[in-house]
């Protein structure tokens, strides 16, 4: 059997990288991007004055 190598497991190992399983480290850092702007924007509206007073209102009720 000349000319027939078992792969390596550096080939292997290679292989395994390149398959389409996961996330990568960029697809990561955009999806933590995301969700802070998310979080950002539902900070502003939950801290807005009309918002604030419609909880406040909603959490007096619930309480009487």
């Amino acid at each position: 059997m000349q000319g027939v190598t078992k792969p390596g497991w550096g080939d292997r190992f290679a292989a395994k990288l390149r398959g389409e399983s996961g996330m990568s480290t960029a697809e990561y850092a955009v999806g933590t991007l995301a969700a802070v702007a998310f979080a950002g924007v539902l900070l502003k509206v939950l801290t807005s004055g009309p918002v604030q007073s419609a909880l406040s209102s909603l959490i007096e009720r619930a309480l009487s």
